[in-house]
């Protein structure tokens, strides 16, 4: 997909501050035997065709006004993902200025999930 520059600008914004791993970093996180939370933060249409087998939807457009709800220890080791880790990063980013010091965005998202092979639902 073709992103503007200036949404391009916000999400290498957003990388500048945030922590991000790749599926294999994930991957490596859960055979350390590390168990984060998994947010999806893509369009419930995203997450209704298909979502990593584990994940909660939190999507990118209530993540803020829904995070403290759904996880409210702000220490909770969480892994977000969207389509390919623009998305993610920016909720990332926003969950950081909230007081979440253990987030950490998904690069490659979806897509990178379903080409590693990882579990999905449908």
């Amino acid at each position: 997909m073709a992103h503007s520059p200036e949404f391009l600008k916000l999400v290498n914004d957003a990388k500048s501050r945030i922590r991000e791993t790749d599926i294999s970093g994930f991957q490596r996180m859960l055979a350390n035997g590390e168990k984060p939370l998994l947010i999806d933060t893509r369009e419930e249409s995203e997450w209704a065709a298909g979502h990593a087998s584990g994940a909660i939807h939190l999507s990118k457009g209530v993540i803020e006004r829904d995070i403290e709800a759904k996880v409210p220890d702000k220490k909770t080791l969480t892994v977000l993902y969207c389509g390919g880790g623009f998305r993610s990063a920016l909720a990332a980013d926003a969950l950081l200025k909230m007081g979440y010091t253990n987030v950490i965005s998904l690069d490659g998202g979806w897509r990178a999930w379903q080409q590693s092979g990882m579990p999905v639902e449908r």
